[in-house]
């Protein structure tokens, strides 16, 4: 799958450096597959859900989140927030 951007997983990164490595295992899963439906991406990230029309991935044991706007037919991911575990409980990345 194409995923856009990967500069937004860097600059987070560069904020909090104990997500890197997580947030580089999720993209090179992504980037180095094709999924084309949700259940088949649930098979590798169990634990991802849909809220809306995103899919918020638990990154770093549950102490990140990933937001994306997947594209099954198109094999696009689009990166729209990546969050701390507060920051996504105050639930202003909805708006």
């Amino acid at each position: 799958m194409h995923v856009i951007s990967k500069k937004a997983l860097r600059v987070f990164w560069e904020k909090h450096a104990d997500s890197q490595i997580s947030l580089m295992r999720w993209f090179k899963l992504l980037k180095h597959n094709s999924y084309n439906s949700f259940s088949e991406l649930r098979e590798v990230f169990p634990s991802a859900d849909m809220v809306d029309d995103l899919i918020v991935f638990n990154i770093g044991g549950n102490k990140y989140r990933l937001i994306a706007s997947i594209h099954f037919n198109r094999g696009k991911v689009y990166v729209r927030r990546v969050l701390t575990h507060k920051e996504y409980d105050q639930g202003g990345w909805k708006k």
